[in-house]
Protein backbone atom coordinates (compact mmCIF):
# COMPACT_ATOMS: atom_id res chain seq x y z
CA UNK A 1 0.00 0.00 0.00
CA UNK A 2 1.51 3.18 -0.99
CA UNK A 3 2.63 6.15 1.56
CA UNK A 4 -0.56 8.02 0.64
CA UNK A 5 -3.12 5.37 0.91
CA UNK A 6 -2.13 4.37 4.06
CA UNK A 7 -2.25 7.59 5.68
CA UNK A 8 -5.49 8.18 4.33
CA UNK A 9 -6.71 5.12 5.59
CA UNK A 10 -5.19 5.91 9.08
CA UNK A 11 -6.80 9.20 8.83
CA UNK A 12 -10.25 7.34 8.52
CA UNK A 13 -9.71 5.15 11.62
CA UNK A 14 -8.48 7.98 13.83
CA UNK A 15 -11.59 10.01 12.56
CA UNK A 16 -13.73 6.55 13.93
CA UNK A 17 -12.18 6.77 17.21
CA UNK A 18 -12.83 10.46 17.53
CA UNK A 19 -16.53 9.75 17.16
CA UNK A 20 -16.32 7.11 19.34
CA UNK A 21 -15.65 9.12 22.25
CA UNK A 22 -18.03 11.64 21.13
CA UNK A 23 -20.68 9.01 20.83
CA UNK A 24 -20.12 7.51 24.46
CA UNK A 25 -19.69 11.57 25.91
CA UNK A 26 -20.70 11.43 29.32
CA UNK A 27 -21.50 7.70 29.26
CA UNK A 28 -17.87 6.28 30.16
CA UNK A 29 -14.55 6.93 29.52
CA UNK A 30 -13.64 3.84 26.61
CA UNK A 31 -10.27 2.13 27.36
CA UNK A 32 -7.80 1.46 24.83
CA UNK A 33 -8.82 -1.31 23.96
CA UNK A 34 -12.43 -0.25 23.25
CA UNK A 35 -11.57 2.20 20.75
CA UNK A 36 -8.65 0.02 19.28
CA UNK A 37 -12.01 -2.59 18.85
CA UNK A 38 -13.63 0.34 17.02
CA UNK A 39 -11.04 0.74 14.20
CA UNK A 40 -10.12 -2.75 13.67
CA UNK A 41 -6.56 -2.30 14.55
CA UNK A 42 -4.72 -3.70 17.53
CA UNK A 43 -4.10 -1.96 20.64
CA UNK A 44 0.02 -1.43 19.91
CA UNK A 45 -0.84 -0.07 16.45
CA UNK A 46 -3.78 1.70 17.35
CA UNK A 47 -1.68 3.84 20.22
CA UNK A 48 1.20 4.20 17.47
CA UNK A 49 -1.30 5.81 14.98
CA UNK A 50 -3.21 8.01 17.38
CA UNK A 51 -0.11 9.21 19.12
CA UNK A 52 1.27 10.54 15.79
CA UNK A 53 -2.31 11.88 14.27
CA UNK A 54 -3.06 13.81 17.65
CA UNK A 55 -0.02 13.92 19.04
CA UNK A 56 -1.10 12.36 22.44
CA UNK A 57 -1.44 9.06 23.81
CA UNK A 58 -5.38 8.20 23.55
CA UNK A 59 -5.23 8.17 27.24
CA UNK A 60 -3.85 11.45 27.86
CA UNK A 61 -6.26 12.41 25.23
CA UNK A 62 -9.41 11.17 27.40
CA UNK A 63 -7.60 12.98 30.49
CA UNK A 64 -8.07 16.27 28.99
CA UNK A 65 -11.20 15.68 26.88
CA UNK A 66 -13.97 13.99 28.86
CA UNK A 67 -17.17 15.18 30.67
CA UNK A 68 -15.51 15.49 34.13
CA UNK A 69 -13.17 18.06 32.48
CA UNK A 70 -15.91 20.17 30.75
CA UNK A 71 -17.60 20.40 34.36
CA UNK A 72 -14.41 21.50 35.73
CA UNK A 73 -13.86 24.22 33.18
CA UNK A 74 -17.28 25.37 33.95
CA UNK A 75 -16.96 25.43 37.53
CA UNK A 76 -14.01 27.60 37.72
CA UNK A 77 -15.60 30.67 35.20
CA UNK A 78 -18.67 30.95 37.73
CA UNK A 79 -18.41 34.93 37.71
CA UNK A 80 -20.38 34.55 34.31
CA UNK A 81 -16.89 33.94 32.51
CA UNK A 82 -15.53 37.61 33.22
CA UNK A 83 -12.20 36.08 34.00
CA UNK A 84 -12.07 34.34 30.93
CA UNK A 85 -13.59 36.97 28.94
CA UNK A 86 -11.28 39.79 29.89
CA UNK A 87 -8.43 37.22 29.64
CA UNK A 88 -9.00 37.76 25.38
CA UNK A 89 -7.86 41.49 26.39
CA UNK A 90 -5.80 42.08 28.82
CA UNK A 91 -4.42 38.85 29.85
CA UNK A 92 -0.55 39.03 31.18
CA UNK A 93 0.44 35.66 30.00
CA UNK A 94 -1.15 36.10 26.56
CA UNK A 95 1.03 35.61 23.49
CA UNK A 96 1.41 38.50 21.51
CA UNK A 97 1.67 36.74 17.73
CA UNK A 98 -1.58 36.32 16.45
CA UNK A 99 -4.09 39.49 16.75
CA UNK A 100 -7.72 38.96 15.45
CA UNK A 101 -9.32 42.06 14.61
CA UNK A 102 -12.74 42.38 12.29
CA UNK A 103 -14.53 44.76 10.60
CA UNK A 104 -18.59 43.74 10.64
CA UNK A 105 -20.84 44.31 7.63
CA UNK A 106 -24.69 44.49 7.83
CA UNK A 107 -26.86 42.61 5.61
CA UNK A 108 -27.84 46.32 4.68
CA UNK A 109 -23.96 47.63 3.93
CA UNK A 110 -23.15 44.89 2.12
CA UNK A 111 -26.14 45.38 -0.53
CA UNK A 112 -25.12 48.59 -1.33
CA UNK A 113 -20.97 47.62 -1.37
CA UNK A 114 -21.41 43.96 -3.44
CA UNK A 115 -20.62 45.13 -6.45
CA UNK A 116 -16.99 44.76 -7.30
CA UNK A 117 -16.84 42.84 -4.00
CA UNK A 118 -14.32 39.59 -4.95
CA UNK A 119 -13.52 36.71 -2.49
CA UNK A 120 -10.89 34.37 -2.99
CA UNK A 121 -10.93 30.59 -1.96
CA UNK A 122 -9.80 26.76 -2.07
CA UNK A 123 -9.32 24.24 0.20
CA UNK A 124 -6.51 23.06 1.65
CA UNK A 125 -5.16 20.17 3.84
CA UNK A 126 -5.19 21.19 7.65
CA UNK A 127 -4.73 19.78 11.24
CA UNK A 128 -8.50 19.25 11.38
CA UNK A 129 -8.44 18.06 7.75
CA UNK A 130 -9.60 19.35 4.16
CA UNK A 131 -10.29 23.30 5.03
CA UNK A 132 -12.10 25.17 2.84
CA UNK A 133 -10.57 29.35 3.15
CA UNK A 134 -12.38 32.12 1.60
CA UNK A 135 -10.79 35.75 1.68
CA UNK A 136 -11.20 39.22 0.51
CA UNK A 137 -8.52 41.98 0.19
CA UNK A 138 -10.13 43.55 3.41
CA UNK A 139 -9.65 40.20 5.20
CA UNK A 140 -10.69 36.01 6.06
CA UNK A 141 -14.87 36.03 5.54
CA UNK A 142 -15.18 31.97 5.30
CA UNK A 143 -13.19 28.91 7.24
CA UNK A 144 -15.21 25.55 6.98
CA UNK A 145 -14.62 22.22 7.32
CA UNK A 146 -15.59 19.42 4.57
CA UNK A 147 -18.48 17.06 6.09
CA UNK A 148 -20.55 14.19 4.85
CA UNK A 149 -21.99 17.14 2.41
CA UNK A 150 -18.74 16.72 0.23
CA UNK A 151 -16.57 19.52 -0.94
CA UNK A 152 -19.52 21.44 -3.46
CA UNK A 153 -22.25 21.10 -0.85
CA UNK A 154 -20.34 22.80 1.57
CA UNK A 155 -18.82 25.22 -0.63
CA UNK A 156 -22.21 25.77 -1.52
CA UNK A 157 -23.25 26.96 1.58
CA UNK A 158 -20.05 28.96 2.38
CA UNK A 159 -20.84 30.63 -0.98
CA UNK A 160 -24.58 31.38 -0.56
CA UNK A 161 -23.76 33.70 2.25
CA UNK A 162 -22.51 36.06 -0.42
CA UNK A 163 -24.57 35.69 -3.50
CA UNK A 164 -23.68 38.87 -5.06
CA UNK A 165 -19.87 38.30 -4.58
CA UNK A 166 -17.53 37.32 -7.20
CA UNK A 167 -15.93 34.42 -6.62
CA UNK A 168 -12.55 32.90 -7.74
CA UNK A 169 -10.81 29.73 -7.09
CA UNK A 170 -6.98 30.97 -6.01
CA UNK A 171 -5.04 28.73 -3.85
CA UNK A 172 -2.16 31.08 -3.33
CA UNK A 173 -4.00 33.91 -1.97
CA UNK A 174 -5.91 31.80 0.47
CA UNK A 175 -2.72 29.45 1.72
CA UNK A 176 -1.41 32.61 3.18
CA UNK A 177 -4.21 32.65 5.86
CA UNK A 178 -3.79 29.01 6.27
CA UNK A 179 -0.01 29.26 7.38
CA UNK A 180 -0.77 32.07 9.51
CA UNK A 181 -3.64 30.57 11.64
CA UNK A 182 -2.00 26.51 11.59
CA UNK A 183 1.21 27.96 12.24
CA UNK A 184 3.53 27.05 15.40
CA UNK A 185 3.15 29.71 17.63
CA UNK A 186 6.58 30.54 17.56
CA UNK A 187 6.75 30.66 13.44
CA UNK A 188 3.81 33.49 13.16
CA UNK A 189 5.26 36.13 11.78
CA UNK A 190 4.84 39.31 14.04
CA UNK A 191 2.87 42.06 12.01
CA UNK A 192 -0.23 42.94 11.93
CA UNK A 193 -2.63 39.86 12.48
CA UNK A 194 -5.57 38.07 10.92
CA UNK A 195 -8.29 40.64 9.87
CA UNK A 196 -11.88 39.19 9.68
CA UNK A 197 -14.61 40.65 7.02
CA UNK A 198 -17.79 39.59 9.31
CA UNK A 199 -20.94 39.66 7.83
CA UNK A 200 -23.98 39.37 10.05
CA UNK A 201 -26.77 41.30 11.91
CA UNK A 202 -25.84 43.34 14.66
CA UNK A 203 -27.04 40.35 17.52
CA UNK A 204 -24.73 37.66 15.50
CA UNK A 205 -21.68 39.88 15.31
CA UNK A 206 -22.31 40.47 19.10
CA UNK A 207 -22.48 36.75 19.69
CA UNK A 208 -19.10 36.09 17.39
CA UNK A 209 -17.49 38.71 19.45
CA UNK A 210 -18.17 37.57 22.75
CA UNK A 211 -16.86 34.13 21.66
CA UNK A 212 -13.62 35.39 20.37
CA UNK A 213 -12.86 36.82 23.79
CA UNK A 214 -12.64 32.77 25.26
CA UNK A 215 -9.64 31.37 25.35
CA UNK A 216 -8.04 28.59 24.65
CA UNK A 217 -9.05 25.28 26.82
CA UNK A 218 -11.97 27.38 28.50
CA UNK A 219 -15.59 26.24 27.84
CA UNK A 220 -19.22 28.82 28.09
CA UNK A 221 -22.29 27.74 28.36
CA UNK A 222 -25.34 29.11 25.31
CA UNK A 223 -26.43 30.56 28.76
CA UNK A 224 -23.72 32.18 30.06
CA UNK A 225 -23.07 33.70 27.07
CA UNK A 226 -26.41 35.48 26.79
CA UNK A 227 -25.91 36.78 30.17
CA UNK A 228 -22.44 38.11 29.01
CA UNK A 229 -23.99 40.22 26.56
CA UNK A 230 -26.89 41.34 28.63
CA UNK A 231 -29.99 38.89 28.05
CA UNK A 232 -31.56 36.60 29.63
CA UNK A 233 -30.79 32.74 30.20
CA UNK A 234 -33.96 32.21 28.07
CA UNK A 235 -32.76 33.58 24.97
CA UNK A 236 -30.38 30.65 24.77
CA UNK A 237 -31.77 29.47 21.81
CA UNK A 238 -31.31 32.99 19.97
CA UNK A 239 -27.56 32.45 21.11
CA UNK A 240 -27.73 29.26 19.90
CA UNK A 241 -28.47 30.07 16.24
CA UNK A 242 -26.21 32.71 15.68
CA UNK A 243 -23.53 30.34 17.14
CA UNK A 244 -24.64 27.86 14.93
CA UNK A 245 -24.27 30.88 11.82
CA UNK A 246 -20.38 31.33 12.58
CA UNK A 247 -18.77 31.87 9.36
CA UNK A 248 -15.48 31.65 10.46
CA UNK A 249 -14.79 28.21 12.56
CA UNK A 250 -11.99 27.98 14.54
CA UNK A 251 -11.00 31.56 14.82
CA UNK A 252 -14.30 32.53 15.63
CA UNK A 253 -14.47 29.32 18.50
CA UNK A 254 -18.43 28.11 18.84
CA UNK A 255 -16.27 25.02 19.50
CA UNK A 256 -15.37 26.41 23.22
CA UNK A 257 -19.60 26.26 23.64
CA UNK A 258 -20.95 23.18 25.57
CA UNK A 259 -24.42 22.63 27.48
CA UNK A 260 -24.50 23.68 31.33
CA UNK A 261 -24.44 19.98 31.85
CA UNK A 262 -20.92 19.79 30.42
CA UNK A 263 -22.54 17.45 27.54
CA UNK A 264 -21.14 18.60 24.16
CA UNK A 265 -24.07 19.90 22.71
CA UNK A 266 -24.25 20.04 18.91
CA UNK A 267 -20.72 21.68 16.35
CA UNK A 268 -21.81 22.46 12.69
CA UNK A 269 -18.82 20.68 11.61
CA UNK A 270 -19.26 17.68 13.19
CA UNK A 271 -18.67 16.62 17.22
CA UNK A 272 -15.52 14.27 16.46
CA UNK A 273 -14.06 17.42 15.14
CA UNK A 274 -14.84 19.26 17.70
CA UNK A 275 -13.78 17.00 20.38
CA UNK A 276 -10.42 16.99 18.25
CA UNK A 277 -10.56 21.01 18.52
CA UNK A 278 -11.00 20.47 22.28
CA UNK A 279 -8.33 18.14 22.72
CA UNK A 280 -5.74 20.43 20.88
CA UNK A 281 -6.41 23.52 23.18
CA UNK A 282 -6.63 21.55 26.54
CA UNK A 283 -3.37 19.79 25.81
CA UNK A 284 -1.75 23.02 25.39
CA UNK A 285 -1.25 23.32 21.79
CA UNK A 286 -4.15 25.54 21.06
CA UNK A 287 -3.53 28.79 19.74
CA UNK A 288 -4.16 31.90 22.12
CA UNK A 289 -6.20 34.76 20.50
CA UNK A 290 -5.89 38.46 21.59
CA UNK A 291 -9.12 40.16 19.92
CA UNK A 292 -8.06 44.02 19.03
CA UNK A 293 -10.23 46.31 17.56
Amino acid sequence: MSDDLEQQRDYIRIGKALAHIADTWGQHRPSLSELAQECEMSEFHFQRVFQRWVGLSPKKFLSVVSLEQAKQALDGQADLLNASFDAGLSGPGRLHDLFVTFEAMTPGEYKRAADGLTIRWAWHDGIFGPTLVLATERGLCGLAFLDARGHQGCFDDMASRWPQARLVEDPVFTKTYMDRIFAEPGQRPNDEGIRLLLKGTEFQVKVWEALMRIQPGDYTTYGSLAEYIGLPKGASRAIGTAVGANPISWLIPCHRVVRSSGMLGGYRWGLPRKVAMMGFERSGQGLRLDLAG
